[in-house]
């Protein structure tokens, strides 16, 4: 029996663009040793590859990275807002419950109400399955050019004394620009799989509609650290197998079923895991290590918007003209696991933004503000 696969493979639509933007605010990964100690944060810095992060205030969201992203690239592209036909927001980190926060971003950077807008709750898998979902609608449609905006703020959910995760995640946002094309050489490919078996690895298990009113009483856990339901879980142990078996499975399948090798490729934008599991990731699937942008050094693991993050500090104020071929690959929560290849010019990305901007008018404190007049 042939093993069944979520393959798809999209002609005439292209990479237009990318850019992201971050948090101003830095945190030094050493500033955690009053916290942690010396030898607890040297390790961790030793093992992730993370030596610092951005991180965003108490009321600035991903969708605001987002939208100073997109304003970004649009300009640049020299694109009327009116001309995008799609919006598609693929993150954990919405702006409310709801509405989708696509519907703030269309309204904050004046797409037409034609267009199809709608969020995805996926968070290290997110480009690529963005990617494939914003395909899918333009290949069956009439739809020229679409976004897609991914990024996460997964440090608001990691309790302060959380050794496993306070130090390791940087926030971001990230949009990537598709443009259907005449040219019948302009190919996406992407490769998808999901295992729900492994829903509890990385959780907030609290907040949800399973648990809406969950206790926030801090617990000390079996791994050591204290933590509410409210904040993220991390089961390291099943993390780390995941990662190291089932993701260069899935690149070495994408390879065959796309019939290239690492050789075909100029840049591996891979999500920024750790520093120790994407070594072991180039190993296994013999990609030049080279060739894989990190930016966890600098950034930390920015969940979905990583692949663009790692573009964005290689090739963001690159001047020359030339065409590269990216393999991108995003894996994790879900669990979730994807990799996608298309090509993009290097004058098409974007260098990183720093953003502190707050979207003032959705901040609502205070039911009665949503009676008053904008």
């Amino acid at each position: 029996m042939n093993k069944q696969m979520a393959f798809f493979s999209f002609n005439n639509i292209r990479v237009t663009g990318v850019a992201c933007a971050v948090p101003s605010n830095e945190i030094k990964t050493e500033s955690y040793k009053p916290l942690f100690g010396d030898e607890e944060v040297e390790k961790f810095m030793e093992m992730t590859g993370v030596r610092a992060s951005h991180r965003t205030s108490e009321h600035q969201t991903c969708s605001d990275l987002g939208y100073r992203a997109v304003k970004e690239l649009l300009e640049k592209k020299g694109i009327d807002p009116k001309e995008i036909g799609a919006l598609l927001f693929v993150s954990h980190s919405p702006d409310y419950r709801r509405p989708s926060t696509a519907f703030v971003l269309q309204y904050r950077l004046g797409l037409p109400k034609e267009a199809v807008c709608y969020d995805i709750s996926l968070g290290c898998s997110s480009l690529v399955v963005g990617m494939q979902n914003a395909a899918s609608i333009m290949n069956t449609g009439d739809i020229q050019k679409a976004l897609v905006i991914v990024g996460d703020t997964a440090g608001k959910s990691v309790y302060p004394t959380d050794r496993s995760s306070a130090m390791l995640f940087g926030e971001a946002g990230a949009v990537m620009l598709l443009e259907k094309s005449e040219n019948e050489n302009d190919v996406i490919n992407a490769l998808v799989r999901s295992d729900g078996s492994g829903y509890r690895y990385m959780i907030v298990p609290g907040g949800g509609y399973r648990n809406l009113h969950a206790s926030e009483e801090a617990v000390m856990c079996e791994d050591g650290n204290e933590r509410t339901l409210m904040n993220s879980f991390i089961q390291g142990t099943s993390v780390f197998t995941f990662t190291i078996f089932d993701v260069p499975r899935l690149i070495k399948d994408f390879f065959a079923k796309t019939e290239t090798t690492p050789d075909s490729y100029d840049c591996f934008a891979f999500h920024q895991a750790n520093l120790y599991i994407l070594k072991q990731i180039a190993k296994k699937t013999k990609i030049d290590f080279e060739r894989m942008p990190i930016t966890l050094d600098r950034y930390g693991n920015t969940s979905g918007a990583s692949a663009i993050v790692s573009l964005c500090d290689k090739y963001g104020n690159d001047t020359k003209d030339k065409t590269i071929k990216v393999m991108a690959c995003g894996f994790g929560i879900g669990i979730s696991l994807g990799a996608t290849s298309f090509e993009i010019n290097t004058n098409d990305i974007l260098p990183i933004f720093e953003d502190d901007e707050i979207f003032e008018e959705g901040l609502i404190t205070n039911p009665n503000q949503l009676y008053e007049k904008k």
